[in-house]
C-alpha cells in the first residue's frame, strides 16, 4: 500500500490519507476483506500522529468503506465492483419503473437505453 503525505500541503494530512485509501478501495486495489494496517503502524510508516490516522479511518468507517472490528483490526467493506454494482442496480430499477409507468415494452425501454448509451 503506497500512501504519501505532503506535510506542507493545503490539504490536511488526515484527508490526504483518507482520500488515498478511498481511491484504493473504490478502484479495487484494496479488495473487500483486506485488513488495513493498524492505526499505530500506519502512523509510524507515514510519520504522522496516531490521531491523524485514526481520524482518517473513522471517516472511512462513517462512509461505510471500512469496518473496525475492535482488536481484530480495520477491514475494507466495499470495493469498486460492489459500490458500482449497487448504484447500477438502483439506476436499472428506476429505469424499469419509469418505463413501466410510461407504458413502454421491454424492447422499447431497451432501445431508449441503447440510444442513450
Amino acid at each position: 500500500m503506497d500512501i504519501t503525505v505532503d506535510p506542507v500541503g493545503l490539504t490536511p494530512p488526515y484527508e490526504q490519507v483518507r482520500s488515498q485509501l478511498e481511491a484504493m478501495i473504490r478502484s479495487g486495489e484494496l479488495a473487500r476483506g483486506t485488513r488495513l494496517p493498524t492505526v499505530r503502524q500506519l502512523s509510524l510508516d507515514l510519520g504522522l500522529a496516531v490521531n491523524t490516522v485514526a481520524r482518517a479511518y473513522k471517516e472511512l468507517e462513517a462512509d461505510q468503506l471500512v469496518e473496525t472490528r475492535g482488536r481484530n483490526g480495520t477491514f475494507v467493506l466495499a470495493s469498486r465492483s460492489q459500490t458500482n454494482d449497487a448504484a447500477t442496480h438502483a439506476a436499472a430499477l428506476k429505469l424499469a419503473a419509469a418505463a413501466r409507468q410510461a407504458g413502454l415494452s421491454l424492447a422499447e425501454a431497451t432501445e431508449i437505453l441503447q440510444r442513450a448509451w
